[in-house]
């Protein structure tokens, strides 16, 4: 966290959050677990990102994990001692419910929030805690990091739209085998699979993660916006037509907005656009 960043109260000490230069970054906080995802920190996740999909002040959102890992996913010693992995009180019919509520509230808000989203990862990310990084848009790892669906080992089938994320960025015939074999992905073959979009010494994930942020945090916040529901619509399996007409009408909005106006004087004075998000 640097001197100008500004706490947020999560409500929980499983989730911390912190705003600075319009980048918020959401630290899973339960390290003596491996940030294994707690009731707590999954409700605290939901309020967090739906605050921050309408709060102007954010412009990009860094979701990490405190100490040396990202998430373990769930917490399967909890499970164990409770003797039931999923339903506990409830009925099954509102375990599903309440699993469904939190999937799109987390997982799916990171992927749809109209907003840059980046999954920092300081060491490993399984199960749960793998979706989560692969709902961002982009991920970077620490070079000792590693990733696993780990699902099969533990007697799950998945949640948290890893399914979906991985099947998109790896093509079926991968996804099938990380699922059904649940193998240890390196940080460098993740890389190379599309699963990362860099790598980098450990020491330096903070300070390349923040470069990061900061850049999109001082982008066209609405050309963000387009950007991503173009990129969305399109892997959704939108047709051709549909894809260009959608482009059309982002586009032609996109070229009323000030900070158009702006980067097309920046260029012209051959100078770095200042982008304001309107």
């Amino acid at each position: 966290m640097s001197d100008g960043a500004s706490s947020l109260d999560t409500g929980t000490p499983d989730l911390l959050a912190a705003l600075d230069a319009g980048v918020l970054t959401l630290t899973l906080n339960r390290p003596g677990a491996r940030n294994a995802m707690s009731r707590a920190m999954n409700q605290a996740l939901a309020r967090q990102l739906a605050a921050a999909e309408l709060d102007p002040a954010v412009k990009c959102i860094v979701l990490t994990g405190a100490g040396q890992g990202f998430c373990a996913g769930g917490d399967v010693k909890g499970m164990a001692a409770a003797g039931d992995g999923t339903v506990g009180a409830l009925s099954i019919d509102e375990a599903i419910h309440v699993q469904r509520v939190n999937q799109r509230a987390t997982a799916g808000k990171l992927f749809r929030m109209p907003k840059p989203t980046i999954a920092a990862l300081p060491g490993p990310a399984a199960g749960a805690g793998l979706a989560l990084a692969l709902a961002c848009d982009l991920r970077i790892m620490a070079s000792t990091a590693i990733l696993t669906t780990a699902f099969a080992r533990v007697g799950f089938s998945g949640d948290y739209g890893g399914t979906y994320f991985m099947t998109q960025l790896v093509g079926a015939a991968k996804a099938r085998e990380l699922y059904l074999l649940s193998e240890r992905v390196s940080a460098d073959e993740a890389l190379r699979l599309g699963l990362a979009n860099w790598v980098c010494a450990p020491d330096e994930l903070a300070a390349r993660t923040r470069e990061i942020a900061r850049r999109l945090a001082a982008g066209p916040t609405v050309a963000y916006r387009y950007m991503k529901e173009n990129l969305n619509r399109a892997l959704a399996g939108a047709d051709l037509d549909d894809c260009l007409d959608l482009e059309a009408t982002h586009h032609i909005h996109c070229g009323q907005t000030e900070d158009h106006r702006e980067a097309a004087q920046a260029f012209v004075e051959k100078r770095e656009p200042v982008f304001r998000g309107r």
